[in-house]
């Protein structure tokens, strides 16, 4: 008869059994600090500034840092204790495009820390800690860029039929140091330190959007062929209107630094590039929006319940708001003034909505969970 007692066997380091809270806490957990963060700088930027918005938006930047703080020590333990769960992470072809959620909530909370942030910890601060975070968001940003799609090819190689536009997330991060790169030129020695890094922001504008480009015509040939997406994967459409938003921030950003930065013509043709290329996205822009913003409504209607598919609603969204308020500088007009306006409005709705579910299932304990 066999013993039916056995000496009891000591859980694996770094197996399961360890913090069990965070095995699901996948890249995708970024997107919030990315969508809290885009409320600050977003703000910020607005043509119009009531009395107390600074003060409020400078709050918000101070979440979204102590948010990436967190997130970037739980994402360590995750890697830590949940090893083999993070490895399906990366080689799972709906999660790994995530990993670009990693490099713009660096890049984010950096460019909001000099917009907004340099009101409490001063310029020479924000500066430096934007430097540290800029420089890390970008390189993880390129590296996912290439990583993601490389893996896509020889690992993933997914079915045509499950394009999403989750697919853009690694793509689009080097737009965003595209865009955010040049509020730190006037910050650094004259000469070729300042055209360096403008132009290097020009090349991250290309590889992004010629990229971005690549992708859209998968994601539009999609939805036409197969249909909506799944009720849960709805607010995913909105990150689409991510390279939109972004791109056009981006050749405006370069627009305002160039001046004094780089010669003549060159300095005008910037100029012209924000409008000339601004203008027509953000009109395609309105298109995506009003066809995102009537499938999310369908979807409602069919029983779509809150995931963390939501903050899809605040990032993208935040750079359209940035997008149309830059335009409003280099035209005058008024018209992108109110469009930026009303779209903030929007966005910090969002946010709200998506921040409150995530505290909900947080305390319920339904987050993070595993994905369905």
């Amino acid at each position: 008869m066999v013993a039916l007692t056995t000496r009891p066997v000591a859980p694996p380091v770094g197996g399961p059994a360890r913090l069990p809270a965070l095995r699901h806490l996948g890249p995708n957990w970024y997107a919030s600090v990315m969508g809290t963060a885009i409320v600050a700088t977003a703000g910020a930027g607005l043509p119009w500034q009531p009395p107390g918005l600074r003060t409020a938006l400078a709050v918000v930047w101070a979440l979204s840092a102590l948010l990436l703080v967190a997130l970037l020590v739980a994402r360590a333990l995750h890697w830590a204790h949940h090893r083999g769960q993070a490895r399906a992470h990366l080689l799972d072809v709906a999660m790994a495009p995530f990993y670009g959620c990693l490099a713009m909530a660096l890049l984010a909370v950096g460019g909001a820390t000099l917009v907004v942030g340099a009101d409490w910890i001063g310029l020479r601060a924000a500066v430096a800690v934007d430097l540290v975070l800029f420089t890390a968001g970008t390189v993880t940003g390129v590296l996912a860029a290439v990583a993601v799609p490389y893996l896509m090819v020889v690992r993933h190689r997914p079915p045509m039929s499950s394009a999403s536009p989750v697919w853009l997330l690694p793509v689009v991060a080097p737009m965003v140091s595209a865009a955010l790169g040049p509020l730190l030129v006037p910050h650094l020695p004259a000469g070729q330190p300042r055209q360096t890094l403008l132009y290097c922001c020009h090349g991250l504008f290309g590889l992004s959007l010629l990229g971005a480009l690549v992708m859209l015509p998968l994601v539009v040939g999609r939805l036409l062929t197969g249909g909506p997406p799944a009720l849960a994967l709805t607010p995913t459409l909105f990150l689409v209107l991510g390279p939109l938003g972004q791109s056009t921030t981006a050749v405006n950003q370069l627009a305002d630094a160039a001046p004094g930065v780089v010669p003549e013509p060159y300095a005008r043709g910037f100029a012209a590039l924000a409008v000339l290329f601004g203008v027509p996205v953000m009109g395609f822009a309105a298109l995506w929006l009003g066809l995102a913003g009537a499938l999310v409504v369908r979807a409602l209607r069919r029983g779509m319940g809150f995931s963390l598919t939501w903050w899809g609603f605040t990032f993208p969204v935040g750079t359209c708001v940035t997008g149309l308020a830059g335009l409003s500088r280099h035209t005058g007009l008024r018209v992108f003034e109110l469009a930026a306006t009303g779209l903030y409005v929007l966005l910090v709705a969002a946010w709200l909505v998506a921040l409150t579910g995530t505290l909900r299932g947080l305390a319920a304990g339904r987050l993070p969970a595993a994905p369905a």
